[in-house]
């Protein structure tokens, strides 16, 4: 009887102390607040399936809308094979959020590249570059310069690989490309499937051009988060004033990934004349 007085208190002690540990690592701050900023965000849906094993985009479309970003990232949007169709409602999303998604070329049917949707609230694209990754399995970033009202900003919308090796060249394809537009203020997001912090972590090729490398939030499982998979790094590093993970209710349950979202200040990107809402310059 009392060993299993102990263990039980010992299962309560770890609980508590992972508890602790994940209300620790909602959140990140930079120590300044943002004069005039955006809110981004990142969110991989999964196909909208979500953690009850229900298909239903209308749940996510729920969350995007929690959410209230003026730029977000989806990842696994379009069906991976066969007609590749896209998933969600882009017209509700736009009526109902303001949300107006980034065009791509590829297959007729799809939202995005490799399933990779980008969609901005305010602003014209002048740029969208689509980019095919090196690794084992297909996968794809989008490189997208967007004109917001209070500046320039080049956003890439990526999913890295499932393979470390895979996700050392990706992320050293990603940081050649970005290098070849010339420079911008920069956000790298989206789900990096990398768990790992420190030397061994293949988002070290990403440094020193992207950062906080620090900031790795667990986002996955959306249940019970212990995997920082999924990133949100700006170019220059103190162009993010905050990360934190979107954790509600509705977002536990409708993918198995948890959205990220930051705040940036947009005093570091270079002024232009106010663009009108949803036009896109491609």
């Amino acid at each position: 009887m009392p060993n299993r007085t102990k263990e039980r208190r010992r299962e309560r002690l770890s609980s508590h102390i992972l508890a602790t540990l994940q209300q620790e690592k909602k959140s990140y701050r930079s120590g300044r607040e943002a004069e005039t900023g955006a809110l981004i965000a990142s969110y991989n849906v999964h196909k909208c399936v979500g953690m009850d094993q229900r298909f239903d985009p209308t749940r996510v479309e729920a969350v995007i809308g929690e959410i209230g970003a003026d730029i977000i990232a989806l990842q696994e949007a379009d069906q991976r094979f066969g007609s590749r169709e896209g998933l969600l409602d882009l017209q509700r999303l736009e009526r109902e959020n303001g949300l107006v998604p980034v065009k791509v070329k590829g297959h007729p049917k799809c939202h995005g590249w490799h399933g990779n949707v980008l969609l901005f609230r305010e602003g014209s694209v002048s740029h969208v570059h689509q980019i095919d990754l090196p690794g084992v399995e297909p996968r794809g970033a989008l490189v997208v310069d967007v004109d917001l009202k209070a500046g320039s900003l080049r956003v890439v919308a990526a999913h890295l690989g499932l393979l470390r090796r895979s996700r050392l060249r990706q992320a050293e394809a990603i940081v050649s490309a970005v290098a070849a537009r010339g420079e911008r203020p920069t956000l790298l997001l989206g789900d990096l499937n990398e768990w790992r912090v420190g030397p061994r972590s293949s988002l070290e090729n990403l440094h020193p051009e992207f950062g906080p490398l620090t900031a790795h939030l667990p986002s996955f499982p959306s249940r019970f988060p212990l995997f920082a998979l999924d990133r949100i790094l700006g170019s220059p590093h103190d162009l993010i004033t905050g990360i934190e993970v979107h954790d509600t209710p509705l977002a536990r349950v409708a993918s198995d990934h948890l959205p990220i979202k930051a705040h940036i200040d947009l005093k570091h990107l270079t002024a232009t004349a106010p663009s009108s809402k949803g036009k896109v310059a491609a």
